[in-house]
């Protein structure tokens, strides 16, 4: 198998015992084997440190880090990526997971387009891992414009030549800030394409932003004002594209399909 870079996987976990092994392992079991994951715990109270632990010994790609207080996804992701040794940088939370062909797949779709970002369809479950029976599906063609509008990249589905890109950061905001970072890639890097195939699994939590969707829409605004820069009234009327986007475009991407291993 050719040998297209190293590849940074960033993994934040916080009290995620119930999930972070099996999430792991789907790492570990990628058909590319040329990558480094970088877990980084963000001060959890259950036995997730311990977990990490126990997979450290049992493969040298594995490096573990640590926050010494809670400080929240954005600030743990982005140790990560400091920390990160790559050319290329992905990501997986430590309750989502990869299909074997992930990486793989996704190198040679970059290599073969010649693209500095790509992202994938990914398959759903719920948080106790039963199989839903949909996917959500990669537009083939994803622009800055269009990613303005709502966020299309599945964060555990995207990947970014930080050789060529640089080191791209989440910014400083606590929910969100996966979508901003993708839009920086998008800026930096030019449109992304998104491969049809489903190469991750999401788990749908109870807690998730994306549930909860009060929140999702003040942290949209904080992008589009605080991020963006975006004034008031511009970042109001953007808001309303995105609802339209969001609840009446978007949501047709999300498609039946049998659970594929």
């Amino acid at each position: 198998m050719e040998d297209q870079g190293l590849v940074s996987v960033i993994m934040p976990a916080y009290n995620s015992e119930a999930f972070i092994a099996e999430s792991i392992q789907s790492v570990l079991d990628q058909t590319y084997s040329n990558w480094e994951l970088l877990i980084i715990d963000d001060a959890s109270t259950d036995s997730t440190p311990s977990i990490i632990q126990e997979f450290l010994g049992k493969d040298y790609r594995i490096r573990f880090l640590k926050n010494s207080t809670n400080r929240g996804t954005h600030h743990t992701r982005n140790k990560g990526i400091k920390a990160a040794q790559g050319d290329f940088i992905a990501f997986l939370d430590a309750d989502d997971l990869w299909k074997p062909e992930k990486l793989k797949t996704q190198l040679n779709f970059l290599s073969e387009h010649d693209l500095n970002a790509c992202y994938s369809s990914y398959e759903l479950i719920s948080e106790n891992g039963e199989r839903i029976n949909k996917k959500v599906m990669a537009l083939p063609v994803l622009s800055y414009a269009k990613l303005l509008k709502a966020n299309y990249v599945g964060n555990l589905t995207g990947i970014y030549n930080s050789k060529m890109l640089g080191k791209i950061y989440s910014p400083q905001i606590s929910k969100r800030q996966d979508w901003a970072l993708w839009l920086e890639v998008i800026k930096k890097g030019g449109s992304m394409q998104g491969i049809q195939e489903a190469l991750a699994v999401y788990r749908i939590r109870k807690n998730s932003i994306s549930r909860n969707k009060l929140e999702m829409l003040r942290y949209n605004y904080r992008v589009y004002h605080d991020i963006l820069g975006y004034n008031r009234y511009e970042s109001l009327w953007k808001m309303l594209v995105f609802l339209n986007e969001q609840f009446f475009v978007k949501s047709k991407q999300i498609v039946p399909t049998k659970f594929e291993k």
